[in-house]
């Protein structure tokens, strides 16, 4: 469940009623969407040429890339994201702006009561609501990101996007992608990457990362499948970041590109496969120089974001990373790789406690679990051995020594959230 509070009262009643849905047990598929969107004109039909981005880790950031890129060119973007850290307005960017409370407020009424004999999902409505709000307001272009999966989600009603891309593939979401069901891969892995691929399109590009060979196959399948177009990195486009920059090259030639200011060994990768599916559609056009400035302007909060100095964090060197499966814990070993930090660490209660300790081992100078603010979350024996507890993010930063050794609060988006909005960092 995805919980949200508003200082709007008009907000509020809205998000009460968004957070008493409750999906029925069992229900897959588009249908309840499509009901939904049609009831309302089918908005999704008539948005600007819309770019649809999957993955288990870097969908986000790739998305941020994708923004960053196409604004620098002048366009006027849509966006929509999952999860919200802060504020719910923060999952519908209408023009490059966050949505104002006053225009969410009837946005979700209408939604709401168009619906309320379906049972939709909260995704559901929420996926309804920005997708009726972009058609209403004229932009160039649409940033997607799928909120879980791709075959059964949402966003997947988009007929003819610019193009879609998959970003990295991990384990992660596994009660429903890994739910048995006949006819799908057995292989974990795959059957990931053939829940993702379920949002190729006919005559589409599919932009892809390379993945190993049970994925590839289950991507390639569905490319021919949906008569997809399929370009995937080692074969059709490549990147690598080395001392010059990212260097990429695709069929259309070769670029120099600036290294990301996103920190992370992963950034490069997902600043590629953005770059990547821009030159591989022919609806949206951009120049060269707005890839390049679209790499150095990218934020995206909460993803190995180092915090500024703070009501919360004082001047300590702090990083916050809402990262929570085995793929983000090894990125985050990386980036700690030469390093001792003190770990605050919070997870749900359907996440692995070990994805990130068990990567972060040879990292860790102490580890403290916190709750995960009005969530159902791992108790501090989960971590396991030589792991102490704190009341909350506050108090566990308070209690750790003053060493001078970095401190990385982690394994949970809606802990983050909490970290910004007593940081006093909002998103906007």
């Amino acid at each position: 469940m995805d919980f949200a509070t508003s200082s709007s009262p008009a907000v509020q009643r809205q998000l009460d009623r968004l957070g008493a849905l409750s999906v029925p047990e069992g229900r897959l598929g588009l249908d309840a969407i499509r009901t939904l969107l049609a009831r309302l004109g089918d908005p999704h039909l008539r948005l600007p040429p819309a770019f649809h981005v999957a993955g288990t880790n870097g969908k986000g950031s790739t998305c941020a890339y994708l923004r960053a890129m196409l604004e620098a060119d002048g366009k006027r973007v849509h966006v929509t994201t999952s999860p919200h850290l802060v504020r719910y307005n923060e999952r519908i960017r209408v023009a490059g702006e966050l949505i104002s409370d006053q225009r969410l407020a009837a946005l979700l009424a209408e939604v709401l009561d168009a619906g309320q004999d379906l049972s939709p999902s909260f995704f559901e409505v929420t996926i309804a609501a920005a997708f009726l709000e972009f058609a209403r307001v004229p932009a160039d272009a649409c940033v997607i990101e799928v909120g879980l999966g791709g075959r059964f989600d949402a966003t997947n009603v988009l007929s003819h996007p610019a193009a879609c891309g998959i970003a990295a593939l991990g384990i992660d979401h596994e009660r429903f992608l890994l739910a048995p069901e006949e006819g799908t891969p057995d292989e974990p892995l795959s059957r990931i990457a053939f829940e993702k691929a379920g949002i190729a399109k006919p005559g589409v590009p599919l932009v892809t990362l390379s993945y190993p060979e049970g994925p590839t196959l289950e991507i390639e399948r569905a490319a021919l499948t949906t008569r997809a177009n399929l370009a995937m990195r080692g074969r059709d486009w490549d990147a690598e970041a080395t001392d010059l920059g990212l260097e990429y090259q695709d069929r259309f030639g070769s670029l120099i590109l600036p290294l990301p200011a996103l920190p992370g060994p992963h950034q490069p990768e997902n600043a590629a496969l953005a770059v990547a599916m821009l030159r591989h559609q022919d609806v949206v056009s951009i120049a060269t120089e707005s890839l390049a400035e679209g790499i150095r302007s990218a934020r995206w909060p909460a993803r190995l974001q180092r915090l500024a100095p703070g009501p919360l964090i004082g001047n300590r060197e702090v990083w916050l990373d809402g990262g929570h499966n085995p793929s983000a814990g090894e990125m985050l070993a990386a980036h700690f790789a030469k390093k001792r930090v003190h770990l605050v660490i919070g997870m749900l209660a359907n996440k692995r406690p070990d994805a990130l300790i068990g990567p972060l081992r040879g990292s860790l100078a102490s580890v403290t679990a916190v709750p995960v603010p009005a969530h159902e979350y791992h108790p501090t024996a989960a971590f396991g051995p030589g792991v102490t507890s704190a009341a909350d993010v506050p108090h566990a930063l308070a209690a750790l020594p003053n060493d001078g050794l970095p401190v990385l609060i982690a394994g949970s988006l809606y802990l983050a959230g909490e970290v910004l909005r007593l940081n006093g960092e909002m998103p906007d």
